[in-house]
Order: structure tokens, then C-alpha cells, then sequence
């Protein structure tokens, strides 16, 4: 079952985020190295990202002001130069960062990325200090994670972690946001009990449910298969063609913005940062995807993780322009 959510959404929000950091290393390529292929890139730039890391970054360029809103962040780093960049960096937007752990025993994490000239792309990822996150961790969060208006999830970081943080702040009525990636089973699974919204993309969608996803009535198979665990909606982020929401009572596509794509890197966490802030302000389930599908639109359109992630002005006026077009 549900818990009941918090009557009205609180004047100042309290979003936390449970996850990853990595440090991104980048290689542009004409194209996705195949097994046992050398692909000669042209252009290598580093960037701070983390599936966690990111959602934490977007939910804070999201609020509408740091004075309407705070994002906690609750992650392992390690003490090495990648660690202290990326806390910087949080710091800089305006993270709380009191419960990311400076770990002595684990480097950072990295990912390795290659974006193709269609913009898409292949990571591979060394956890590092994010495989040590452990529920004694989220023991100590527990204040925050019982006041949170929404927790956001993913799943590189361990699942006892993660199941932990999602027990604690489901218990106190927030709203659980589960973007189940790296995607893995999970049906019968302890967690998805605790999940409110769970927001995996169509490949993800597959591997949760077995349903291969081939036209919309696809949807509407994995949408049934998934809603009776107990959970308030499934929202299938389809990169550019929107979001699939499905609720008990309601079905709908969100469609996408129109952009020119330059790398789809962290689109996805951009999307789910984004509508915990939509959510945890007021915004019906429905408004909120269509907020989040206009941040990540903003985000493809420039390179890297979290340097391609929009603030809230520029998330207002792209919602402003199509409203009057």
C-alpha cells in the first residue's frame, strides 16, 4: 500500500537524494565501439557525473531559488582530488552535503563514455567509493530521510543501501522515486514495496516486466504488470518521444520538446531530478513529467553530465514558449 502523502506540499521542500558520484571521462566518437573494436574519437573532456551525483545536481538547478527548497545529498567520495571536485561542485549548486562521506578506503568513482555523432552513447563504470555506501550510512540520515517531501533512488549504489533509505522515507510518507538504473530484476523484490513512482526507461522496462516493448499497447502490458505492487505511477521515459505515465485511473503520454540532440548523457537523471522538484512543489503527476520532460530536453541539447543540466529559468521559459506557440 501507499502511505499517505503529506497533506500539502511544504513551503520550503526537502528533497533527498540516495546514489552515486563519478567522475565522467568522455571520448567523442564517429561511432559505438563494437566488441573487440578501436574507434579513433576526436574530442576528450572530463565532466562531473554519477547517476545519483546528477539527480541530486538537476533537483537543485530545479528549485525555483535555494531559499524555496533544499536538495540533501547522500553518497560515499573518495579522498582524492575526483572526491573534493565534485563536492565542490554540489556546494556550488547549493547541495546540502553534510552526509557525503569522505571514504579513505576507495577512490572516487569513474565512467567511461563514449557519445556518438547521433548522440548517443555507451558508459562503462568503475563504483569505487559508491560501492561502500551501506545502510549504517542511511542509519545516519535517518532525520532527513523521515522529513523528505520526495527521495530520490537509483541502483548503483548497493541495494541494501538503497532498500534502507527507501523503507525510512516511504515509512514518513514521502514520495520514493526509483529510476531503477543500471537496470536489474526486481519483481518480488522487498523494494519496489517501498516505491511510490518508479521511472525506467523502455530497455529497463523490458527487464523489470519480460514484456518486450514493441508499439503502445506494450505499455499498457508492463504498466499492469507493475501498478498492482502497490505503486502510484509508472512513468517510461522514451527519450524523444517523451514519457509514458500510467497511474491506476489514467494513462498517458507526455510528449517531448523539440530540440536539436547533442548528447543524450544524463537526460535521464536530468528528467527524474526535475520531477521531484515538480512533485515536491504542488505539481499534479502529469505537469510534473512534462516539467521534467522540458529539463531534459534542455539537457541533450549540450555536452556532459551535469554541465548539461538546466536551472530553473531556462526549464520556465521553455514551458512559457510552447505554452504561447
Amino acid at each position: 500500500m501507499t502511505p499517505k502523502q503529506k497533506d500539502d506540499a511544504p513551503a520550503r521542500p526537502l528533497i533527498a537524494v540516495v546514489g552515486s558520484v563519478n567522475t565522467d571521462m568522455v571520448v567523442k566518437v564517429p561511432a559505438i565501439p563494437r566488441p573487440g573494436e578501436t574507434v579513433v574519437g576526436n574530442e576528450f573532456f572530463m565532466a562531473a557525473g554519477g547517476k545519483g551525483a546528477n539527480q541530486a545536481v538537476a533537483a537543485a538547478r530545479a528549485l525555483q531559488s535555494q531559499g524555496h527548497g533544499e536538495v540533501v545529498f547522500v553518497a560515499r567520495i573518495g579522498d582524492d582530488v575526483f572526491g573534493r571536485q565534485a563536492a565542490d561542485g554540489f556546494k556550488n549548486d547549493g547541495i546540502n552535503t553534510d552526509f557525503v562521506i569522505k571514504d579513505k578506503q576507495a577512490a572516487s568513482g569513474v565512467a567511461l563514455i563514449a557519445v556518438d555523432v547521433h548522440g548517443e552513447n555507451a558508459i562503462s563504470v568503475a563504483s569505487g567509493a559508491n560501492a561502500r555506501l551501506s545502510p549504517d550510512d542511511i542509519e545516519v540520515v535517518r532525520p532527513v530521510l523521515a522529513s523528505a517531501s520526495v527521495l530520490v533512488i537509483q541502483l548503483e549504489s548497493p541495494l541494501p543501501a538503497i532498500q534502507r533509505a527507501a523503507e525510512i522515507a516511504f515509512a514518513h510518507g514521502a514520495r520514493v522515486i526509483l529510476n531503477p538504473a543500471p537496470a536489474q530484476p526486481l519483481l518480488g523484490g522487498a523494494l519496489l514495496s517501498r516505491v511510490s513512482i518508479l521511472t525506467p526507461n523502455e530497455t529497463e522496462t523490458e527487464i523489470l516486466t519480460g514484456i518486450v516493448i514493441k508499439d503502445d499497447k506494450d505499455f499498457q502490458k508492463a504498466a499492469a504488470a507493475l501498478l498492482p505492487i502497490g505503486l502510484e505511477a509508472v512513468i517510461v521515459t522514451l527519450g524523444a518521444r517523451g514519457a509514458y505515465v500510467a497511474t491506476p485511473q489514467e494513462q498517458r503520454f507526455i510528449p517531448a520538446f523539440e530540440v536539436e540532440v547533442v548528447d543524450t548523457t544524463a537526460a535521464g537523471d536530468t528528467f527524474n531530478g526535475a520531477l521531484a522538484v515538480a512533485l515536491a512543489e504542488g505539481q499534479d503527476l502529469f505537469d510534473a513529467a512534462r516539467f521534467a520532460n522540458a529539463a531534459a530536453a534542455l539537457s541533450v541539447t549540450r555536452l556532459g553530465a551535469q554541465a548539461s543540466i538546466p536551472r530553473r529559468v531556462e526549464i520556465d521559459a521553455l514551458l512559457l514558449k510552447t505554452r504561447s506557440t
